[in-house]
């Protein structure tokens, strides 16, 4: 089967990008002329531009379509208004996440979803099979694509483009930038812990937006930054990724993700799992772990005890490269009674390797 391509696999291609899979797209993993570690340092001391098409895009629309989606998904969209955007989750019944995404509220009739990538399908079922007649949903992966300008000089990136940046966190608007009618929806969010913005743009624009953001950030630092970065970015962060930190195994009320949850509305799906659970309180929570000695931890790797017992397993790993030592993310059980500031160990190949239990972010967050 072949990989589905984003609307900017030529530029990726010419600026001499690594390609991989990720969830059945070829995408980049880092550019030429730096990797993984010069994105990351773009990102967190200037700017980068992330190409992040993958993700899915749907609108909901028909009378009622906010409320009906808030009857699904997790969060409480009661707590936003139109032009603001929101964190939530779509779980099972059984509590578990089938994914997690944002919405857009754009009113009472109208919600754009971003889901993940390999999630997106279904999502989209889930909801099909549960709306109203009368409510709409369209996917529109193929036709919109999505970019990410992330960094302390994200801002003047868009000043230059003659787009709005003067957003409050996890607003959006849309609007037609000095350098081209392409329409744009600007929002304030990201992936990264730092000030910046997702660019969503019809997908045959796409390629004129990117060259644009380039142009405009050249005096800037910016740099083309792939999933590599992207990943060392949220890791540090302790933002989870679905797949990892979140699944169909992994609660919100495990990955620490309750503040997604609108507890106390009547419906959403999976809600009778997820509050007995709460209330009971569950086996296993998400902890941050920073090595102390020169291991990394890796995904799947075993956490153990003081007596070598095992008490939970390692979801992420990686090399911080604003930390300069390994960091991850793990669910250990909750019957380990580990606090923040615990020692355990993680097998690492075989060979114990100390790390401090933290609880993340690693590096201070600049996303407001």
């Amino acid at each position: 089967m072949s990989l589905l391509t984003s609307p900017l696999h030529d530029r990726h291609v010419a600026a001499g990008a690594k390609l991989a899979d990720f969830s059945g797209w070829s995408m980049p993993i880092e550019y030429a002329g730096g990797g993984v570690l010069a994105e990351h340092t773009a990102v967190r001391e200037a700017v980068g531009l992330f190409d992040v098409s993958h993700l899915g895009t749907a609108t909901v629309r028909g009378p009622g379509a906010a409320a009906f989606v808030d009857t699904c998904l997790s969060n409480d969209l009661s707590r936003i208004g139109p032009g603001q955007a929101q964190y939530t989750l779509c779980c099972d019944e059984s509590g578990g996440v089938v994914d997690d995404l944002i919405v857009y509220l754009h009113g009472p009739d109208h919600v754009l979803l971003v889901p993940n990538a390999a999630n997106a399908p279904e999502v989209l079922r889930r909801l099909a099979e549960a709306a109203p007649e009368a409510i709409t949903i369209t996917d529109r992966h193929a036709e919109v694509a999505v970019l990410a300008v992330q960094g302390p000089h994200a801002l003047q990136v868009l000043e230059l483009l003659g787009l709005p940046g003067e957003l409050s966190y996890m607003s959006f608007v849309t609007g037609t930038g000095a350098h081209g009618a392409a329409e744009v929806t600007v929002c304030r969010t990201g992936y990264t812990g730092e000030h910046g913005y997702e660019l969503l743009v019809d997908a045959d624009r796409a390629a004129e937006l990117w060259d644009t953001v380039l142009e405009c950030g050249q005096d800037l630092g910016i740099r083309p930054c792939g999933l590599g970065a992207r990943d060392t970015l949220r890791t540090e962060m302790g933002y989870p990724l679905h797949g990892h930190e979140l699944s169909l195994e992994i609660t919100p009320n495990q990955a620490r993700s309750g503040w997604a949850v609108g507890w106390k509305k009547p419906a959403f799906w999976g809600r009778d799992a997820l509050l007995a659970e709460k209330e009971a309180g569950p086996a296993r929570l998400l902890w941050g772990l920073r090595a102390t000695g020169r291991g990394i931890p890796r995904p799947g790797m075993s956490v153990l005890d003081a007596g070598g017992a095992r008490i939970g397993e390692v979801t992420s790993g990686t090399f911080s490269p604003s930390l300069r030592t390994g960091i991850g993310l793990a669910l250990i059980d909750a019957a380990a009674g580990i606090e923040a500031g615990s020692e355990v160990t993680v097998d690492v190949r075989g060979r114990p390797q100390a790390v401090e239990v933290v609880r993340p972010p690693f590096v201070p967050s600049h996303v407001r």
